[in-house]
């Protein structure tokens, strides 16, 4: 049987999350429910609960608790609420994000991570997501407008498709920078964006098909 690990669960809610400031209680409820040691390989389960990013593979990383939340959060998201996210990774800010709103479209351009993801979070009971493998920086305008976006991996600047593709109060977070980044929060007023200027962080990469990272079109 796989431990439920949920002490450790809470107590990284109320230590690394709730005393750092963050107070959105369904944000919090929801990061005691996801299991995150299910997202991580099994030589870095030991450290799962721990507030630090992780390699998950592919050069990608989960991210630490911490950002998670401070994402999630800053997206004000509600119940009914659609919100896309670029970077599907392990899924574990896909879940995140399932367990506060009401529809998640998730976008990864890795295909590998796509389907372990997809695999991984269909197990646990999530019936609210799509995935699609693809280029991020487009985002999923057919399923536009969106509540909430969130990406979680730092272009060198904001994608001018992903602002086009909020709905007209909707709000996105996004990590800027290619060396520096922040964490970077735009809301949508109509056809104006405002921007907000909210953390240093560190990032992978937005990777774009076809560059030389990629490996080329797929």
């Amino acid at each position: 049987m796989i431990p439920d690990r949920k002490d450790e669960r809470l107590r990284m809610v109320e230590t690394q999350l709730r005393a750092r400031g963050l107070e959105d209680e369904r944000v919090l409820a929801a990061m005691a429910r996801v299991p995150r040691h299910l997202f991580v390989p099994d030589k870095g389960a030991a450290l799962a609960y721990a507030d630090e990013p992780l390699p998950i593979g592919r050069d990608q990383t989960i991210s630490q608790p911490y950002i998670v939340a401070y994402m999630t959060e800053a997206l004000r998201l509600g119940e009914g609420d659609k919100v896309l996210e670029i970077g599907t990774g392990s899924g574990y800010q896909t879940a995140v994000l399932a367990e506060v709103a009401d529809e998640v479209w998730t976008v990864e351009l890795v295909e590998e991570l796509s389907l372990r993801a997809q695999a991984r979070l269909e197990a646990l009971g999530y019936d609210n997501i799509h995935f699609r493998v693809g280029d991020g920086s487009a985002g999923w305008p057919e399923a536009a407008p969106f509540d909430g976006i969130l990406v979680t991996a730092a272009p060198e600047s904001v994608p001018a498709a992903l602002e086009q593709e909020l709905a007209p109060d909707g709000r996105m977070i996004v990590p800027v920078g290619l060396g520096s980044q922040e964490l970077v929060l735009i809301r949508r007023a109509g056809d104006s964006f405002r921007r907000q200027r909210l953390i240093g962080v560190r990032f992978v990469p937005l990777v774009r098909r076809g560059t030389r990272e990629d490996g080329g079109p797929r």
